[in-house]
């Protein structure tokens, strides 16, 4: 009974004695905040590019959106002016318009009467400038899915060279703790240009395909046009 009574007694001193481990939590500002001059630098330049990738996105996708609205009725409206030879009427029409198809047809209009193959130049060439101009600055959406992830790669590895020059200066006698707490924050310049690169890539391609889109309905209505000026009087 005695020795129960001693090793019970010892079992709850080793008890009050045993350390409290305490869960370290991080908030992600802490973790962008923490990581040193160099860091925070190269976080600030991937905040300025992920502005300018969602703007760039929100800007050229409200303009292709206009730019894909037509009226359903346009081309008979078209084909009925032109057959009645009222071209005035025809140009006045896609002047009200004012989107990419409409000019393309009002670039066609103003050369009838030469050959076909004249307008047909013309019409390309004036597609070409409408091309240019819905994918105005979309080309800095694909720099920045390139160059973000880069960026902070960059800052991850000046991380790590700063902590392992910490390291080796201490003579190796550097706390585990301060060294792992450098190396993780140094990972989040990587996290950052990953998340702002996917961001640019995903923006990119979707106004890529919305643009493909627009120039197939320019192809059309330059195909509807020629059409039109081949029908038999």
């Amino acid at each position: 009974m005695l020795n129960y009574l001693i090793q019970e007694s010892a079992q709850e001193a080793a008890g009050a004695v045993e350390p409290v481990v305490e869960e370290k939590t991080l908030s992600i500002m802490e973790l962008l905040m923490n990581g040193g001059l160099g860091g925070q630098i190269i976080i600030g330049v991937l905040f300025i590019l992920l502005f300018v990738a969602v703007y760039i996105y929100f800007e050229r996708l409200f303009a292709i959106k206009g730019a894909s609205k037509m009226d359903g009725n346009f081309m008979n409206q078209i084909r009925d002016n032109v057959a009645s030879g009222n071209i005035q009427a025809a140009k006045t029409l896609c002047a009200s318009q004012n989107s990419p198809v409409s000019r393309l047809t009002e670039k066609g209009i103003s050369r009838i009467g030469s050959p076909l193959e004249d307008i047909n130049t013309a019409i390309e060439n004036a597609g070409k400038l409408e091309v240019y101009k819905l994918e105005k600055n979309v080309s800095i959406l694909a720099t920045i899915a390139g160059a973000a992830p880069m960026i902070g790669f960059l800052g991850t590895v000046i991380g790590m060279v700063l902590a392992f020059h910490e390291l080796a200066t201490s003579s190796g006698q550097a706390e585990m703790g301060t060294l792992a707490e450098g190396i993780y924050t140094a990972m989040t310049t990587t996290v950052a240009g990953l998340i702002v690169g996917i961001i640019a890539y995903m923006g990119y391609n979707h106004l890529v395909v919305k643009t493909d889109k627009v120039v197939h309905q320019m192809e059309a209505t330059a195909v509807d046009f020629l059409d039109i000026l081949n029908e038999p009087v």
